[in-house]
């Protein structure tokens, strides 16, 4: 078993939980941190029983403020072309399983774009975010000036990479940042049920979702389609296909295999 420093991992299948661990620095994301997270990630994309990774911060105050600025400030060129963050938001994009990022409290710099690499975003109505880098003579260097602009459009990830200011709960749901806002007495139970529901599907599905919206995004409308039709006619081939529909007419509850 993995002993952690920086991180708390919980199983409670299919949901497990991996929590920022450094609450009295608002859970800023150091190196140390980093590696700690590519382990917890790979662990735990071994384990068949786990279909949902949620990323928390621990002691309600922040998700993650950013990268340990105590490490930044002795990075140089070459540590700087390092994938870092980049690196993590990757992994977590191609991840076979669904990834949540339940935000309470501070989320920027390099905690936002952990939280950009997720397939999920939900906060509760206290939360703040924001891309500050600018304010420190630099820019974005784990993934937010390519993810953001894909996801809130290019007018607002310029108002928030350009100007650095953070923006409250309300607003990043209307942006569509956020796609839900629980009180934070009900993030876990939230979390909670939306594991147990995407625990519902056949095991390939969220998997093949994910695959067509990111390269879908990366060609031609004409090609995302194609691939559409590629995947749809795999999944047609599985018996967990057959298992679905039978389910579905026989009005009882699936028993998918992963086959």
């Amino acid at each position: 078993m993995t002993i952690y420093q920086n991180l708390q991992v919980e199983r409670h299948p299919p949901l497990a939980l991996i929590t920022l661990n450094r609450p009295d620095k608002h859970n800023a994301i150091s190196l140390d941190t980093l590696r700690e997270l590519h382990l917890a990630v790979d662990d735990l994309a071994a384990d068949d029983d786990i279909r949902v990774l949620s990323f928390w911060g621990a002691g309600g105050k922040a998700f993650a403020s950013g990268s340990d600025l105590n490490e930044v400030a002795d990075r140089d060129l070459e540590k700087g072309m390092e994938p870092i963050v980049q690196g993590l938001a990757a992994k977590l994009e191609s991840l076979p399983k669904v990834t949540i990022a339940a935000i309470d409290g501070i989320c920027m710099g390099g905690g936002l774009e952990l939280a950009l690499g997720c397939d999920l975003r939900i906060a509760t109505p206290q939360s703040r975010f924001a891309t500050p880098e600018g304010k420190l003579g630099i820019i974005p260097g784990g993934g937010a000036t390519a993810r953001l602009p894909r996801l809130v459009g290019k007018g607002w990830a310029l108002e928030m990479l350009l100007m650095g200011q953070p923006l409250g709960a309300e607003q990043a749901h209307h942006i569509g940042l956020v796609t839900r806002l629980v009180e934070p007495t009900a993030l876990r139970s939230e979390v909670e049920r939306m594991a147990k529901h995407l625990a519902g599907f056949a095991p390939f599905v969220p998997h093949f979702m994910k695959i067509m919206v990111q390269q879908g995004l990366e060609g031609s409308t004409a090609s995302a389609l194609a691939m559409e039709k590629f995947a749809q006619s795999a999944l047609l081939q599985t018996e967990d296909k057959t298992e679905g529909i039978e389910a579905f007419l026989g009005k009882r509850v699936p028993q998918f295999k992963g086959r």
